[in-house]
């Protein structure tokens, strides 16, 4: 069984909104016999801490197209996206690039 895991949340663009304008948190992951993914993290930050409107956060089981997400500050492309393993500690920044007009 892995041990639990911090890591810190973020969200940006007008993401916050849909988390009671929260822009910042810090989580800890339970312990599971498998590592944490990302597309695990997604469903856990939908069960948990997304209030409203999940629709403009998440399409399937990735992020909605026009939130960038950054992993310890790299595009998370460039780490696997769903796929990447999450790290004790580890930064994970959802940027919103759309704006309501």
């Amino acid at each position: 069984m892995a041990a639990p895991i911090a890591v810190h949340l973020e969200f940006g663009g007008g993401a916050e909104l849909l988390f009671n304008g929260v822009k910042e948190h810090q989580v800890t992951l339970p312990g599971q016999s498998e590592p944490w993914d990302m597309k695990q993290l997604l469903v856990w930050i939908q069960q948990n801490l997304l209030k409203e409107r999940p629709e403009l956060f998440v399409q399937g089981q990735s992020v909605r197209p026009g939130i960038l997400v950054l992993i310890n500050d790299a595009d998370w492309e460039l780490m696997g996206e769903l796929g990447y393993q999450l790290q004790d500690r580890d930064n994970v920044v959802f940027i919103s690039t759309l704006h309501g007009g």
